[in-house]
């Protein structure tokens, strides 16, 4: 397994929590990686440290074998492109406008906009299917539309490694998929390394080859979805009983969890019964 990023020794966290101490991780290359946990076990923490947003207290983070906050900003963004939690654009801001700030770490005094960056522009917005909002303002786009021109400017960026955290935030279940999906495509196209945060463990479960499950400021397991989630892990780590069974469309992991709610089985017998 070759590995696109690494953290060695990694203690991260707040002037008052320490979510992460001595946390050595692994993230292979080529693959998509989802981080799963439940709320406030530092998930996205995690990954804004990993994007070089957060400095660690110590430790550090390497990407392709080198320490990233000995890079310069634009050499990491010219690597790594990072989709933070509820990103806010300046007012009047327009799709096309946002969608072309990607396309910033790759100019320079020397190398203005070029038709390479006019390219990789309109490839963004037709990938994201936006290219007929794009002389709206961000402003006034549905939350839906809002995340799906953040995903086309990170996209525009054209980096081997993409940081997502929660993407799938205000979508509808067919607009998850097709967000999913659209990584799911560059990753097994164009070989992109996906990391990314979701809460839906199913969903995470069918697009990630590889998933880190935290807890208590660690890894609590990592490993393809099929050999790692199990009753067992959704109940340590969430607290939750559960029934784990096989996708019946992809094969991969899907958690039923245990809770109240209607049982359609008990008003047939009922009806039968009547």
């Amino acid at each position: 397994m070759h590995t696109s990023i690494k953290t060695e020794n990694l203690s991260i966290g707040y002037p008052d929590k320490l979510l992460f101490e001595d946390l050595n991780l692994s993230i292979p290359q080529g693959e998509i990686t989802v981080f799963v946990g439940s709320n406030g076990c530092g998930k996205s923490t995690l990954l804004r440290s990993i994007a070089r947003l957060l400095k660690p207290s110590e430790g550090s983070v390497l990407l392709e074998g080198k320490d990233i906050h000995s890079m310069s900003s634009r050499n990491v963004a010219k690597k790594m492109g990072i989709l933070p939690q509820g990103p806010v654009s300046p007012e009047g801001l327009t799709v096309h406008d946002l969608v072309k700030q990607g396309r910033y770490p790759h100019q320079s005094w020397l190398s203005r906009w070029t038709e390479g960056d006019t390219k990789k522009t309109e490839a963004a917005l037709a990938a994201t299917r936006i290219g007929d909002i794009r002389d709206q303002a961000i402003d006034t786009l549905s939350g839906g539309q809002r995340q799906r021109a953040w995903i086309a400017m990170t996209l525009a960026q054209d980096t081997d490694v993409i940081l997502l955290d929660e993407p799938t935030t205000y979508l509808d279940m067919a607009h998850q998929v097709e967000i999913l999906d659209l990584l799911f495509e560059l990753n097994e196209q164009k070989n992109r390394t996906i990391v990314m945060v979701l809460h839906d463990l199913n969903l995470a479960s069918r697009y990630a080859h590889n998933i880190v499950a935290i807890k208590d400021g660690g890894v609590f397991a990592q490993g393809k979805p099929e050999d790692i989630i199990t009753c067992d892990l959704v109940r340590s780590v969430f607290g939750m009983e559960c029934q784990v069974s096989s996708d019946p469309l992809f094969g991969t992991p899907h958690c039923v969890p245990f809770g109240r709610g209607r049982c359609v089985v008990s008003e047939l017998r009922s009806t039968t019964i009547a």
